[in-house]
C-alpha cells in the first residue's frame, strides 16, 4: 500500500501536524543540491540534468565510496510506467560511462574541479578507476507513491536490480513548513544488490554462501581488538554500518582489511547491534567494549546517534592471522562495501584460494 507518513506535536494532548506541498519538485531538487545528506550523508553529487546519448536528461548523478554511481531521478509528473522505464534507460547509458566520462560530467558540476581530490577530500581515500562505475543503483524520488511504483521497484529489486524509492512528506508547523523522508526499501538492501553485482567482464553466478567483509580502516579499527574478543564492526554512517544487518547467526564470514590483505575467517554467532550495547569478554568478566577497545574513544561521541554510531557482530574465528601475514595475491576479490554476497566468479576463486591459506575454516566448535 502507498507509504504515508503523519508527524505530532509532542505535548499532553498530541497534535498532528498538517500535509503540505512543496512548490515544485524543482524545490525539491535544488534543496537536495544544496545538501545531498536529504537523500544520504554517504553519496557525493557529481552531476545534474546531465544530458544522456539517449536524448533525455538525468537529474541527479551522485557516487559512493566503493565508487559505484548512484542515479537519482524525481518523478515529477511522470506515471509508473514512464518514470521506471526512463529510469532503467538511463541506466543503460550510466553502465557504459569510462572514468574519463565520469570526470568530464563532474567537471562541468562543479565549474572545473577535479573528480579524484575531490574524491578524496569527500571520502578519505583514493578514487580507483578499476571499480569506478563496476556497478549502479537507481534511486526515484517522490513526493508521493502509488501502489503501481511500489509493485514495480519492490519486483526489479528483489531479482537484483539495485532500484529504490525515497518518498517525502511535507508538514506546516506555523509559518515553516518540515520535510520527512521515509525509504521504499530498506537502502541495505539495495546497497546490497550493488555490492553483490560487477560489471568488469559481465559474468555472474550463484551466490556461494560465503560473506564477504571488508575490516577497516585500521586508523578507526584494530583487526587484533577483532581477533581477540571475536566482531566485525564498522560505522561512521549508515552507508558501512548498514550491510552488517546482512549476516545472521551461522553465516560464515572472510575478513579483508583494504589495501593489506585477508586476515581470517569465522562464522557469525549473533546480530548486529551498537557499540552501547556491545560487550566482550575478559578474564575478570564481560565489560563494556567502550570501556576497552583500542579505538573506543572515537567510538563515544557519536555512540547514540543511530545514523553514525559503530556497530557490532559477534563472530567466532576459526582461523585468523596478524595484519603482517595478511593474505594478498592478484585475482582476489576486494570490495569496500562492509558484507557483500558476491556473485561474480572471482568470489569463488577467492573463497577456494583462501581455504587453503585458513585451513582450519570449517572446523566446528566442540
Amino acid at each position: 500500500m502507498p507509504i504515508q507518513h503523519a508527524i505530532w506535536k509532542v505535548g499532553d494532548k498530541p497534535a498532528p501536524l498538517s500535509a503540505s506541498r512543496l512548490a515544485s519538485e524543482q524545490t525539491l531538487e535544488e534543496m537536495i543540491v544544496r545538501d545531498p545528506r536529504i537523500l544520504s550523508s554517504e553519496w557525493m553529487l557529481i552531476g545534474q540534468q546531465e544530458l544522456t546519448s539517449h536524448g533525455g536528461r538525468i537529474d541527479l548523478l551522485a557516487i559512493a565510496p566503493d565508487c559505484t554511481l548512484v542515479m537519482i531521478e524525481l518523478k515529477r509528473d511522470r506515471t509508473p510506467r514512464e518514470i521506471i522505464a526512463q529510469s532503467l534507460d538511463y541506466a543503460s547509458w550510466v553502465e557504459q560511462l569510462t572514468p574519463e566520462k565520469i570526470a568530464q560530467i563532474y567537471q562541468r558540476f562543479s565549474n572545473g574541479d577535479n573528480l579524484d581530490e575531490a574524491f578524496y577530500q569527500r571520502f578519505g581515500t583514493d578514487l580507483d578507476e578499476e571499480t569506478l562505475n563496476q556497478s549502479h543503483q537507481i534511486i526515484i524520488v517522490a513526493a508521493e507513491l502509488d501502489e503501481a511504483t511500489e509493485r514495480i521497484i519492490g519486483y526489479l529489486n528483489a531479482r537484483d536490480i539495485a532500484i529504490n524509492a525515497v518518498f517525502f512528506q511535507v508538514f506546516q508547523h506555523g509559518g515553516e513548513q518540515l520535510l520527512s523522508r521515509a525509504w521504499l526499501i530498506d537502502p541495505g538492501e539495495t546497497q546490497a544488490n550493488v555490492a553483490s553485482t560487477t560489471k568488469s567482464k559481465g559474468e555472474k553466478e550463484p551466490w556461494n554462501g560465503e560473506y564477504y567483509v571488508s575490516f577497516g580502516p585500521t586508523s578507526s579499527r584494530s583487526w587484533e581488538d577483532a581477533r581477540q574478543y571475536g566482531f566485525i564492526s564498522a560505522g561512521g554512517g549508515s552507508w558501512y554500518s548498514q550491510t552488517l544487518k546482512l549476516l545472521s547467526p551461522g553465516d560464515r564470514v572472510w575478513a579483508k582489511i583494504p589495501r593489506t590483505g585477508y586476515v581470517g575467517v569465522g562464522r557469525v554467532t549473533e546480530a548486529v547491534r551498537p557499540v552501547t550495547k556491545f560487550t566482550v569478554q575478559t578474564p575478570s568478566g564481560e565489560r563494556p567494549a567502550l570501556d576497552l577497545l583500542k579505538h573506543a574513544d572515537r567510538y563515544k561521541p557519536n555512540a547514540d546517534d543511530p545514523e553514525k554510531a559503530e556497530y557490532f557482530v559477534r563472530v567466532e574465528w576459526l582461523d585468523t592471522v596478524p595484519e603482517a601475514k595478511a593474505v594478498n595475491e592478484v585475482g582476489l576479490f576486494g570490495n569496500q562495501n562492509t558484507v557483500c554476497q558476491p556473485t561474480t566468479p572471482k568470489w569463488r576463486h577467492t573463497v577456494e584460494r583462501l581455504k587453503a591459506h585458513f585451513p582450519k575454516w570449517n572446523e566446528q566448535t566442540p
